[in-house]
């Protein structure tokens, strides 16, 4: 048996979801490259049968910034209505979440960071013990910082109790996506074109995010 046929039908398994599990998908993203992972995730989710919820970070950077990128600019406006922005309240009613950010600095930009920092309160009172979490990100070069920004990011998970249903390599598809085993990430040049095909795998991993919820929901059976 081969490496990967270890893991067939695992993930990607035809049999009807028992309990349906609520899938929130939190993006952040400026130009809008982790809105297109969120949504290709949002599709595949949902195909899947998940419950799914759809949400932005809300923006914190003031309108004279967005104003200078006019891509920036571009994308806020496109969505600010389209999208409704993360409630503390989603985390609490998700079974699964998925989380889609840029990286800055090796770590989730502000935006994520606060929407983290306001769930204290849930946290505090353990109601993020056992939510199945997993991650994507997006960076200008191929090396900066992708996977230190998903590591980041599921330390947090980690403090929250959550449960991380990481790729791996489950499915040969992330291979394909560059082969990052902690979460689908791609690399975007100046003009925003993603330099990777990660569409499959972004699919993947949102089903596999939502087996693992459906395991954990209703018992692995």
């Amino acid at each position: 048996m081969g490496f990967l046929d270890r893991f067939k039908g695992d993930n990607d398994s035809n049999d009807e979801i028992r309990e349906r599990v609520k899938l929130a998908i939190v993006y952040y993203s400026s130009t809008g490259t982790n809105y297109k992972l969120a949504k290709w995730a949002e599709e595949a989710a949902e195909e899947k049968g998940a419950e799914v919820k759809l949400v932005r970070a809300p923006e914190l950077a003031p309108m004279e910034a967005i104003e200078q990128n006019p891509a920036w600019k571009a994308h806020y406006e496109a969505t600010k209505d389209e999208v409704p922005e993360a409630q503390v309240a989603d985390l609490e009613w998700a079974d699964a979440i998925l989380f889609s950010t840029p990286t800055r600095f090796g770590n989730v930009p502000a935006q994520m960071k606060q929407y983290f920092d306001m769930a204290g309160g849930l946290w505090a009172e353990g109601k993020l013990v056992n939510k199945v979490v997993s991650a994507m990100s997006s960076a200008q070069n191929s090396h900066g910082g992708q996977e230190q920004t998903l590591k980041s990011l599921y330390t947090t998970m980690m403090h929250w109790g959550a449960i991380i249903a990481a790729p791996g390599y489950s499915d040969a598809v992330t291979f394909a996506a560059g082969g990052n085993p902690y979460g689908t990430s791609v690399t975007v040049d100046g003009e925003g074109n993603m330099q990777e095909d990660v569409e499959e795998a972004v699919r993947h991993q949102a089903r596999r995010t939502i087996a693992v919820g459906t395991w954990v929901k209703n018992g692995n059976k």
